[in-house]
Formats: structure tokens, sequence, C-alpha cells
């Protein structure tokens, strides 16, 4: 069987990085929690190493996000919740002034959208 990264593997694989980097954890703080090598994470997150269901199970409690989400891209909710709280760990990091430029564009966007 090939270890050659399937669509789907590719898609997991891409989830499974940017879940990690929105959760603020390099590949070796995850290798660590995991009692893997740092390779491995970063195997997986390239799409060459597939992942075990348990594997998958810890990555989602250690990233703060469901396996479905992981998996599929979605959740037994609504779609977008993985995707927002995400992204809020993303602007909790922001400086306040950055914060604010943030709020602007977003202001923006929804005008010329018409939202």
């Amino acid at each position: 069987m090939s270890d050659k990264p399937t669509n789907a593997r590719a898609e997991i694989a891409s989830r499974l990085r940017t879940a990690r980097e929105a959760a603020g954890l390099s590949q070796g703080q995850v290798a660590k929690m995991l009692g893997v090598h740092r390779p491995t994470i970063s195997e997986i997150e390239a799409g060459r190493r597939r992942v075990s269901a348990e594997e998958l199970s810890q990555l989602a409690k250690i990233y703060d996000v469901s396996p479905e989400w992981l998996t599929e891209g979605s959740t037994s909710g609504s779609e977008g919740d993985e995707r927002l709280r995400l992204a809020a760990r993303q602007l909790s990091k922001l400086k306040d002034q950055d914060l604010d430029r943030l709020m602007m564009v977003i202001r923006m966007l929804k005008r010329q959208s018409g939202t």
C-alpha cells in the first residue's frame, strides 16, 4: 500500500496543522504530549503518515477541536464552530491596535458585500 497522500489525508493533515498553529503549539510540543518524535508530527501534517484513531482523538483533545472537524471539516453542530474557535484563538493573541485595524477591515468587507 502506498504512503502517497490521498486528498482526504491531505485535507486532514492541513486541518491538523491549522489546529496546532491556532493552539499556539510547536510540532515538538505536540510530539512530547503524544510521546512520539517531532518528525512524526511533521510527517502527519505533510500527509505522508496515517493517523490512528487513538492519535486523532488525542490530537483533537490537545487542540480543543472535534475529531469530526479534523476528519471531515465539519462538526455535528454548526460547521463553522470549529473554524470560529480557531479564529478566536488567533484574534486573542493580537495587540489591541492590530485588533482595531482588523475590525476596520471586517467592517469594510461587510459594506462591500452588502451584509
